[in-house]
C-alpha cells in the first residue's frame, strides 16, 4: 500500500462535482467529512475538510505523514473551456490534424453534426520545418532559425502554454527535444508539452490531442497544485502531497504538474481501487463497483481484484452518449462507463411526455431544492426525499438543513403536475428512471466488453449508491450487494489504498513472425528504468513490482488489445509463447480467435508500483436479527409500485452478526442504504452491510 508507515495518519481528498470529501485514516482508525464543492476556490473546501477530520480526531497537522488528492480541475478546465491560452508546433505541412481529426462523423445522419472545437484554434496552431520517418530517420533536419523565428510569433499570441507535436516523434523525439530546449530558453515562462513525453504513441490525431489538452490545462493545475501544497503549509501539515492519476496508481506532485492530463478520472478511479481491494477482503473474484455521487455514476468491472483498464478515453463530449463527438486522450485509464446520473441529477418532462433526468446536474450551487440553497428544479436527491429514503433530520449527521416541502414543490410543479401526478409518484418515476438508466448502461458496458452482470456482487458506495443499489441489482439481475464502511466517501478511502505507480508506452511496429527481439529487449529494459524511477523518486528507495504487456492485434485490425508479457528478457522463440498468449487473451475478450492470420504489435508497455500489503480475507459472523433502536417511517418501494413501513436503523448500532429483514433504511452521516422488501442485509467482520436478495 502506498504510503505504508507503521500507522501514521493519512488524508485522502476527492474533489466531486457536488461534494469535496476528505478522510483521515491511521490503521482501523477512520475519520470523514462531506462538505458542498467550491467551485471558484477548490482548494477551499478541502482545506474546510481537513480542518474537520484533525479537530475531529484530535490530531494535530504535524502528525500527517502523507496526504493524497484527486480532483476535477483538468476535467472540469476542458469541459468548461477555461484552460490556457496554449499554442501548437508542429511539422510543416500538418497544421490542421487537431481540426481534422480521423475525418469520421459520430453521427452520419445528423447533416447540421457539431464536432467539438479543437482547444488550440488555427491561428495559434504554427510548423517548423523538420520530417521523421516512421522509422525515426532524420527525413529533413529541423531548421532552428524557423523554431526562433516561431518563438517571435508565441511571444506576439500572449501564450501561456506550447504543445509540441511532430510527425513520427514517437519513435526519434530528437526534434521534439530540441525544440522543447529552446523555448524553455527562450521562454522560460510558458509551459511546454512534448508529444513524446506525453504520449508517445502512434495515431497522430490522438497524440496530439492528448498533447493539446496537456498543454492547455498545465498552466490551470500546476499553480493550483503548489498553492495546495503551500496552504498546507501553512495548516502545518509538511508532508507529501500525492495525487491519483486516471490509471488507478498516485504519483508526486511534480510529475501530476508536468502531465496534469493523466489527473482526469481520477476521483472514479479511487473508487474502483476501494472495490478491488473490498473484494479482496471478501473473498469475491468477479464484481460490479457502483459509484454514485452528487453529479454522475460510475460503473466498473472488476475481476481477481483488478479493475479492467484501456488505453483511451474521451472528454467534453458534444453528446455525452456518442463516442467520437468529444476530444480523445491517450493515456492508461481505468475503464469504466460514466453516466449523468448523481444525486443533482435535474429532471423533467421532455416533448414526448416522459420523465427525463440529467445529464445536468444542479451541482453545489444551488444544488437540488431541498438543499435550500436558491436550486428550484427537481433533482434526484428531492425524489428521494419524498420517498421517505433520506430523512431531512438525519441528513449528514443533522448538519445540513433538507427543506422537505421545497423538495414536493419542486417535483410537483416540474414532472407531476404536468403528467397528473401526485408528487409521490412522480418522484417514483424519477428514481425508476435514473435507476433505469444505470442499467441500461451497465448492461452495454458489460456486453461490449464480452462479460456477464448477473454472477457479480455490487459493491456500492458515494453518496447516492447505496439509496439506489438495492433497486439497480434487482434490474440487473445481481442477488448480492456490499456497502462498504465509509461508503460516502469512498472514492477519497480509496486514495488511502492505491499504490504509488507509473507507467511508459513506446509504440513500435512489429510482426510476430519477424520480431527484432535484440530491439525490443533494450526498449523495454529502457521503459522498465524510467517507470521505477519515478516509482522510487516518489516513494523512496524500496522495492517496485513490474507489469509489462504488448498491445496487439490481428494485421488488418484497427484497434489492439492488451496482452501480457512474460517476465524477464525475450527469448528469440518468444514469438510462439506470445501468439499463444494473444489467442487467449483475444478468445476470452471476443469468444474466439481467428487461425492463420498474421499478428502485429503496435505499442508496448512498462508499469511500475510500489507494493501492497497483503489483504486479510474477512467473513459474515453467526449473529441474530437486530433488536436494538429503530424508529419507523413511510418508504415507497418502486418494485411494489406502493408505500411500506420501514424500520430506521442507524448504521453504528449494527454490530458484527446482526442481521435485519427489509424494507428498513441504514443511515449514517454520508448515506443510506436501502433495504428493500425480499432483502436481508448483514454485517460482516469489517462492519460491511452484505445485502442478499432471497
Amino acid at each position: 500500500m502506498a504510503g505504508d508507515n507503521g500507522g501514521g495518519w493519512r488524508i485522502g481528498a476527492d474533489i466531486g462535482g457536488t461534494f469535496t470529501d476528505v478522510v483521515l485514516e491511521a490503521g482501523e482508525k477512520r475519520f470523514s467529512a462531506k462538505f458542498l464543492t467550491t467551485p471558484e476556490a477548490p482548494e477551499e473546501a478541502v482545506l474546510t475538510g481537513i480542518r474537520q477530520v484533525l479537530e475531529d480526531a484530535e490530531v494535530g497537522p504535524d502528525q500527517i505523514s502523507q496526504v493524497i488528492h484527486g480532483t476535477t480541475l483538468a476535467t472540469n478546465a476542458l469541459i468548461e473551456r477555461k484552460g490556457a491560452r496554449a499554442a501548437l508546433i508542429s511539422t510543416e505541412g500538418f497544421r490542421d490534424i487537431l481540426e481534422m481529426g480521423t475525418e469520421s462523423r459520430f453521427d452520419h445522419y445528423d447533416l447540421n453534426l457539431q464536432k467539438p472545437a479543437p482547444l488550440i484554434p488555427r491561428h495559434r496552431r504554427l510548423t517548423v520545418p523538420e520530417r521523421m520517418s516512421a522509422k525515426g530517420e532524420v527525413l529533413i533536419p529541423l531548421d532552428e532559425e524557423v523554431v526562433r523565428a516561431r518563438i517571435a510569433e508565441l511571444q506576439d499570441l500572449e501564450i501561456e502554454s506550447v504543445a509540441v507535436g511532430l510527425l513520427h516523434a514517437y519513435v526519434n523525439p530528437a526534434h521534439e527535444q530540441r525544440i522543447g530546449e529552446i523555448l524553455r530558453t527562450e521562454l522560460p515562462s510558458v509551459a511546454v508539452s512534448l508529444s513524446s513525453e506525453v504520449s508517445p504513441e502512434i495515431r497522430e490525431f490522438d497524440r496530439l490531442s492528448t498533447t493539446a489538452a496537456n498543454a492547455y490545462v498545465m498552466p490551470r493545475v500546476a499553480p493550483y497544485l503548489n498553492n495546495l501544497q503551500a496552504r498546507l503549509t501553512e495548516l502545518g501539515i509538511t508532508s507529501p502531497l500525492f495525487m491519483m492519476l486516471s490509471n488507478g496508481g498516485i504519483s508526486d506532485l511534480a510529475t501530476a504538474s508536468r502531465f496534469p492530463v493523466r489527473l482526469i478520472e481520477s476521483g472514479p478511479a479511487g473508487g474502483a481501487i476501494l472495490a478491488g481491494h473490498i473484494a479482496a477482503q471478501c473473498g469475491l473474484d468477479h464484481v460490479v463497483s457502483f459509484d454514485m455521487g452528487g453529479t454522475t455514476a460510475k460503473i466498473c468491472l472488476i475481476d481477481d481484484g483488478a479493475p479492467s483498464t484501456a488505453r483511451d478515453l474521451e472528454v467534453a463530449r458534444e453528446l455525452r452518449f456518442k463516442r467520437g463527438s468529444g476530444l480523445p486522450l491517450r493515456i492508461p485509464v481505468i475503464e469504466m462507463v460514466e453516466i449523468g446520473a448523481g444525486g443533482g441529477s435535474i429532471s423533467g418532462v421532455n416533448a414526448l411526455d416522459m420523465i427525463s433526468v440529467g445529464p445536468e446536474s444542479a451541482g453545489s450551487d444551488p444544488g437540488p431544492a431541498c438543499y435550500d440553497l436558491g436550486g428550484a428544479e427537481p433533482t434526484v436527491t428531492d425524489a428521494n426525499v419524498i420517498m421517505g429514503r433520506i430523512k431531512p433530520n438525519l441528513f449528514a449527521g443533522g448538519r445540513m438543513k433538507i427543506d422537505a416541502a421545497a423538495a414536493e414543490r419542486a417535483v410537483a410543479e416540474h414532472v407531476a403536475e404536468p403528467l397528473s401526478l401526485s408528487a409521490k409518484m412522480g418522484a417514483v418515476g424519477i428514481i425508476e428512471m435514473v435507476d433505469e438508466n444505470m442499467a441500461n448502461a451497465t448492461r452495454e458496458h458489460a456486453i461490449e466488453r464480452g462479460k456477464t452482470i448477473r454472477d457479480r456482487t455490487m459493491i456500492a458506495f458515494g453518496g447516492c449508491a447505496p439509496l439506489h443499489a438495492a433497486r439497480l441489482a434487482q434490474k440487473l439481475g445481481i442477488e448480492s450487494i456490499v456497502v462498504p464502511t465509509g461508503a460516502g466517501v469512498g472514492s477519497a478511502i480509496g486514495f488511502l489504498r492505491a499504490p504509488i505507480s507509473f507507467e511508459v508506452v513506446r509504440s513500435r511496429y512489429q510482426h510476430l513472425g519477424s520480431m527484432d527481439v535484440a530491439m525490443i529487449n533494450g526498449m523495454l529494459a529502457e521503459m522498465a528504468v524510467e517507470a521505477a524511477s519515478f516509482v522510487r523518486l516518489a516513494a523512496g528507495a524500496g522495492e517496485t513490482v513490474e507489469r509489462r504487456s504488448a498491445f496487439m492485434r490481428f494485421v488488418g485490425q484497427n484497434h489492439e488489445i492488451d496482452v501480457p508479457l512474460p517476465g524477464g528478457e525475450l527469448s528469440s522463440g518468444i514469438g510462439e509463447e506470445l501468439r499463444s498468449i494473444f489467442d487467449d487473451t483475444y478468445r476470452a475478450q471476443f469468444g474466439r480467435t481467428v487461425p492463420n492470420v498474421e499478428v502485429e504489435i503496435v505499442s508496448w508497455s512498462v508499469s511500475s508500483r510500489s507494493p501492497q500489503a497483503a489483504v486479510e480475507r474477512a467473513g459474515i459472523p453467526t449473529g441474530n436479527a437486530y433488536a436494538g433502536p429503530a424508529e419507523s417511517g413511510i418508504l415507497w418501494d418502486p418494485s411494489l409500485g406502493e408505500k411500506v413501513e420501514a424500520r430506521i436503523v442507524m448504521r453504528k448500532d449494527l454490530a458484527p452478526g446482526s442481521t435485519l429483514a427489509g424494507p428498513a433504511v441504514i443511515v449514517e452521516d454520508e448515506t443510506s442504504s436501502v433495504v428493500p422488501s425480499g432483502f436481508q442485509a448483514s454485517i460482516n467482520e469489517l462492519g460491511y452491510i452484505i445485502m442478499e436478495a432471497g
